[in-house]
Formats: C-alpha cells, structure tokens, sequence
C-alpha cells in the first residue's frame, strides 16, 4: 500500500509540472481590456488526464497546483490564482467520480465502455468548468478584485474557456485511451 501512495504523489507531481509547462509555455495569450487577459490552452487537458488515471482527487492537486503556480509566477495571471487552485481542483474531482466511481473506467477490459467513460467523464469535468470559471471569474473579477471590466471580459472568457474545453476533451481522450493498455499492463491504473 506505501508504494501505491508513493507512486500517486509522484506521478501527481508529474502532472502538476506537465499541467505548469502546458499552461505556461504553450498558451495563446489574448490581452483584454483594463490589463487583463485570458488564454487559449490545453492546461485543463493535463487536469482531466491525471483525473482519468490517478482518480478525482490526486488528478485535481496536480492539475490545480500546476495551473496555479504558472498563475502565479505571470503578472497578468497572479490575481487569480486562488480561483484557479479551486476551479482546476473541481474539473479533476468532476472528471475522476463520473470515469472512476460511475462509469468504473479502471474496473473494465470493454474498451468501447472505456471509450464512453473517458468521454463523458471529460465532459462532464469540463462542461462544469465551461459554466463556472466565466462565471465565478466574473463575481471574483467584480467583488474582489473590483474591477469594472468584469462585464467587458466575459464574452471573451467565455469563448476561451470554451475552445479550451473541446480541444481538452479531445486530446485528454485520445491520449488516455492511447496510454491506457500500458497503464493498465503496469497496473498504474486509478484503483480506489
């Protein structure tokens, strides 16, 4: 059981590394008014893909962490970095209870049923995150930050956000049922 542990917080710290380098350095920057800005990225994908192989919890910590600390290393980004822990951290307890807990990805050889799984899972995860990051960005952009562009910004955010999940929703896909017969022969698997 100490080993199982230990592989989880190390491939956890992968993803969160893997998710910072996607945010950070592979990002379609979009200024916007007032100095803000939002971004085109596959950040979220990282997120969903520790999620579909580590479980909710363990995938979230490393797509949250990750996505965080390149929020707060970027003068543009560090006012959010509290919002992002949270919203990143959901998209992966999201992703890993519909795979793991409803559509038990882990538990089956049926790859169709695999398949399926992954990506209502992905949706689901990033579906939530399509509603509530415009829409938790605008009261946190609003009431805590102040900011008057809040209204200005959202149609943008939302766009973003919403590119971001359909090319997440592929890619993290694709390459966890890419990644998943390997996985599963090394037993590396979610299990529990």
């Amino acid at each position: 059981m100490e080993k199982k542990n230990m592989q989880k917080v190390v491939m956890t710290g992968m993803f969160a590394a893997l998710s910072y380098v996607v945010f950070t350095f592979l990002q379609i920057k979009i200024p916007l008014p007032g100095g803000d800005a939002t971004s085109i990225h596959l950040g979220n994908a990282v997120c969903v893909l520790g999620a579909l192989i580590l479980g909710g919890v363990w995938g979230g910590i490393g797509g949250a962490v990750g996505m965080t600390i390149g929020d707060l290393l970027d003068p543009v980004y560090v006012v959010y970095a509290p919002k992002t822990f949270i919203l990143k951290f959901c998209i992966g307890l999201i992703t890993g209870l519909v795979a793991h807990k409803i559509g038990k990805i882990d538990e089956t050889n049926d790859t169709k049923k695999a398949a399926k799984w992954t990506v209502i899972a992905s949706v689901c995860g990033l579906g939530f995150n399509v509603i509530f990051d415009p829409l938790f960005g605008y009261f946190y952009k609003r009431v805590i930050l102040g900011k008057a562009a809040a209204e200005v910004t959202l149609a943008w955010n939302i766009t973003a956000t919403s590119i971001n999940a359909v090319t997440s929703v592929i890619v993290a896909t694709a390459v966890y049922l890419a990644l998943r017969p390997a996985l599963k022969k090394s037993n590396l698997l979610h299990n529990a």
